[in-house]
């Protein structure tokens, strides 16, 4: 027998989670399935929505203006410029408080790790203290068990890069941590509990300690950056708590893979779809679906009747009357490649792309790569579309980084496309199976 739902999210991350939601708000049934752990704990956290132009102009102030001079075929030409407002306002009714950003259309200036600025549209709360247009000088602090950020390399970048305050990078030992291969989340949890650490003077707590630690190498500066590593489950509490003994305001500078803020939003994310009553299904690939009996829709187009999932070698059919797919692109194999083609692997749909493999790239290493753009062609409805541009299926929308059209790196627009196509998709899936 089939397990049933109105519709089925294939895909956990920040597409799927936004479509199942998004669907969940029709008042129908919502079963989300994923083939492995979410990659939202590998992301930095931030919701861009345009950073850069196809063509490279930026860093962009406004980036709704300049949807409206998006190519056709471009995720965000594909559902308007309204419906990416929509979505973020969506998003922001689920973060709550946790997120800032939403009082004007201007991309905040988010500097990270690596001392490059990141244009963005919504960022953790835990960031705002160290946005880049804030002309105040600032102290960045790195640990020595903690290789991943070079405070001192990535002060100088912010001020090559021309930021409007004078950036200085310390590295101080981290008190409790001696190894260098510590898990980023034994930082927080060492924060969290304010466990009891020994120090050159004696035994204090993880707070105090680092406080203690940094407070002598404060001059004039009025804010310090860290990683982010201060806290998980009571990161609020940790930076206050810090910012309250320092006597300055703490800010953390969003890191590489694996992310806490990029943990904190997947938590948020999957606390709302418990909530919204979604049933959450992961580590269960989809490998195969069945067309219905009767082959076609009214219009001619092909209409999916189930999908086959692999339980631990046993095929499970799961059916629903419509389906989002946000498996990912390349990188997180929704869309694969071959020495000759290149290929959505569940369903089979079109992926357009040169013939000649030679073609896929060009010599330049940083230059405008086609590879970068290969994904799932779709219409307004987001529905994936053959090569004749007819819909390769009546019930199946896909949203997020499986789509084609769009280079989301060199346009930092990944999570904004990710939150807009997927609640778009969502939402008109959900319409449809409450019909």
């Amino acid at each position: 027998m089939a397990i049933e739902d109105d519709v089925l999210v294939i895909g956990g991350g920040l597409a799927g989670t936004t479509a199942a939601l998004a669907a969940a708000q029709r008042d129908v049934q919502v079963r989300l399935v994923s083939a492995k752990q979410s990659t939202l704990r590998h992301a930095s956290g931030l919701i861009d929505v345009l950073g850069y132009t196809p063509d490279g102009d930026g860093p962009l102030v406004d980036p709704f203006a300049a949807l409206e001079e998006l190519p056709d075929g471009h995720p965000y030409e594909r559902v308007g410029g309204e419906a990416v407002r929509e979505a973020l306002a969506f998003f922001d009714g689920v973060a709550g408080e946790a997120y800032a950003g939403s009082h004007t259309d201007a991309n905040a200036l988010v500097p990270t790790h690596g001392g490059t600025v990141k244009p963005t549209a919504r960022y953790p709360v835990a960031t705002a203290a160290g946005l880049a247009s804030d002309d105040r000088d600032t102290v960045l602090v790195g640990f020595e068990t903690l290789p991943d950020f070079e405070a001192p390399l990535a002060a100088s970048h912010l001020e090559a890069a021309g930021a409007p305050f004078a950036a200085r990078g310390v590295t101080v030992r981290f008190p409790g941590i001696v190894r260098d291969d510590a898990k980023i989340t034994r930082y927080a949890h060492l924060l969290d509990r304010d466990e009891a650490v020994a120090t050159a003077t004696g035994e204090s707590t993880a707070r105090e300690a680092l406080a203690e630690t940094v407070r002598g190498h404060l001059e004039d500066e009025t804010r310090v950056g860290f990683p982010a590593i201060l806290g998980d489950d009571h990161a609020d509490e940790v930076r206050a708590d810090l910012a309250d003994r320092l006597g300055v305001d703490v800010f953390e500078v969003p890191m590489g893979p694996p992310s806490l803020p990029g943990m904190r939003l997947e938590d948020m994310l999957y606390d709302a779809l418990e909530d919204a009553g979604v049933r959450v299904t992961t580590g269960v690939p989809v490998v195969d679906y069945e067309s219905a009996v009767d082959g076609t829709d009214a219009d001619g187009s092909e209409r999916i009747d189930r999908v086959v999932v692999d339980r631990n070698g046993a095929d499970v059919p799961h059916r629903a009357d419509q389906y989002v797919l946000a498996t990912g692109g390349l990188v997180g194999k929704g869309v694969e490649s071959e020495r000759q083609r290149v290929f959505e692997p569940i369903f089979d749909c079109h992926v357009p792309h040169p013939t000649d493999r030679y073609d896929w790239f060009v010599d330049d290493v940083f230059g405008e790569h086609p590879y970068a753009q290969f994904g799932l062609p779709v219409d307004r409805e987001l529905r994936p579309l053959d090569a004749d541009d007819e819909p390769e299926f009546s019930n199946l929308r896909a949203a997020g980084a499986v789509l084609g059209g769009y280079d989301f790196a060199a346009e930092k627009s990944g999570s904004g496309v990710s939150l807009a196509t997927g609640y778009v998709a969502g939402q008109r899936a959900g319409t449809e199976a409450g019909r």
